[in-house]
């Protein structure tokens, strides 16, 4: 593995769901994801980036909960998007994620809707968020602890589907059990481009009405 990732040989693109979810199925330790997702983004060699089999990481966003983006961002809970999985391949030079993780977040911002970002780490994995700090995302402190469920393949469930929330018995019944509760640390990233974009719209509607009068 190259020592550090050169910014200049490596870009970020959309990808689709299915190939989204092979990489978080091979290289993430939940080893699944949703059926949904509003962005997900995947890393490339510049070289290498006309085929999606090419691409060596993923960076998936969906809305978090009402109640999570509330807590989160009360502003504007509707403009809330959570980062629900990051994946790279371990022969990505160092900084890979990093790379990934910001480049996705400039696509976001490009599209002037979403004000808040926010993502977890989970200490059961006994993950710091260390690549959150890097990036300049604000922690949040700690969540308070919730259930993790596996199967024996070792894939999480979580207990939300479909609008409802499972039982531990529902659960059971698929496979999968509880290990353990545990807490997650918090960050929180608040974007630009919808600022920019209130701006232009206050802008012409302003110069709109000097013009009218």
């Amino acid at each position: 593995m190259e020592d550090k990732l050169n910014k200049n040989e490596w870009l970020v693109k959309p990808i689709s769901l299915k190939r989204a979810r092979e990489l978080v199925t091979k290289l993430h330790y939940s080893k699944g994801a949703t059926n949904t997702g509003v962005y997900t983004h995947g890393l490339f060699r510049k070289e290498k980036s006309l085929y999606e089999s090419d691409c060596l990481g993923v960076a998936w966003w969906l809305p978090p909960t009402k109640n999570a983006a509330n807590s989160t961002y009360s502003d504007n809970w509707r403009r809330v998007l959570a980062l629900t999985r990051l994946a790279i391949e371990p022969s990505v030079p160092k900084n890979g994620a990093s790379f990934l993780l910001s480049q996705s977040i400039k696509l976001i911002d490009k599209h002037m809707k979403w004000e808040c970002l926010v993502t977890y780490a989970d200490t059961w994995q006994e993950h710091t968020g260390a690549i959150y700090k890097a990036t300049n995302w604000e922690y949040m402190g700690e969540t308070k602890p919730s259930p993790v469920f596996q199967n024996t393949d070792g894939k999480m469930m979580g207990r939300k589907r479909g609008g409802k929330n499972l039982t531990k018995k529902e659960l059971a019944e698929l496979g999968f059990n509880e290990i353990g509760k545990f807490c997650k640390h918090k960050f929180r990233f608040l974007l630009k481009g919808w600022k920019k974009k209130k701006e232009e719209k206050e802008i012409k509607t302003l110069t709109l009405f000097n013009e009218l009068n």
